[in-house]
């Protein structure tokens, strides 16, 4: 079963998405032979990254309102990732172009540390505050995760995968995928957003007894089990 999620670092609820669909994979009998690919996605590729930044400040600023609001209005997101076990703090999350992030996937995806990337990545960004779109950075969580950290601050900075970053990008866009997390089992069912943990099971579920089911048969001249000829 092959499992493709699109996804863009800075998005909150694809990260809570991320850890949902985890718990359904833990349950799931065939997780063994599900190959999951993560692709890229830009909520806003025209993002200005602004060191030190914070989400809070940037939609007080944006909106007009008082930091008070703003965090008021992040609470039930922080709420909801907390459900999952994970700790979201927009007070110290920075705002970021997400573009150098996503080239640091593909090259981790080459060393088959992508889905470790990927988790690295929202840790980084949610938790710890940390600037996604500074090479240092970025260079650090490569070498955290076990990849050679010149090699991907090399890659990056080449933007030598920047081409199948815009791939998956082009590919969301035929898909009609309009927002993220978004998550196509197969290429024949699609789940949006951070569903509930029963709701991915079920489409695991479903995906593999169609997998275990032949598609088509063409009937000719044979014989059956009980001697017909």
């Amino acid at each position: 079963m092959k499992i493709e999620i699109w996804s863009d670092v800075v998005c909150p609820f694809c990260y809570i998405g991320k850890r949902k669909f985890e718990l359904a994979l833990e349950q799931f009998q065939g997780k063994e032979n599900v190959e999951i690919v993560w692709k890229s996605f830009q909520l806003d590729p025209g993002t200005r990254t602004v060191a030190g930044l914070s989400v809070i400040e940037h939609l007080a600023e944006k909106k007009g309102i008082s930091i008070e609001h703003s965090e008021k209005m992040h609470e039930n997101v922080t709420m909801a990732a907390a459900e999952v076990g994970l700790e979201y703090n927009f007070d110290k999350a920075q705002v970021a172009n997400t573009l150098k992030a996503h080239q640091l996937t593909h090259f981790a995806a080459k060393h088959n540390l992508q889905f470790k990337a990927e988790e690295v990545l929202f840790k980084a960004y949610f938790t710890e505050g940390k600037n996604i779109d500074d090479i240092e950075t970025l260079g650090a969580i490569a070498e955290e995760i076990g990849l050679n950290k010149d090699e991907a601050i090399t890659s990056i900075q080449s933007k030598t995968l920047l081409n199948e970053v815009q791939k998956d990008i082009d590919e969301a866009q035929q898909l009609g995928v309009r927002g993220v997390p978004f998550f196509v089992f197969n290429r024949q069912y699609a789940v949006s957003g951070a569903q509930p943990v029963e709701v991915f099971s079920d489409v695991l579920q479903k995906v593999a007894q169609e997998e275990s089911k032949l598609k088509e048969v063409i009937s000719g001249d044979s014989c059956d089990i009980n001697g017909n000829c």
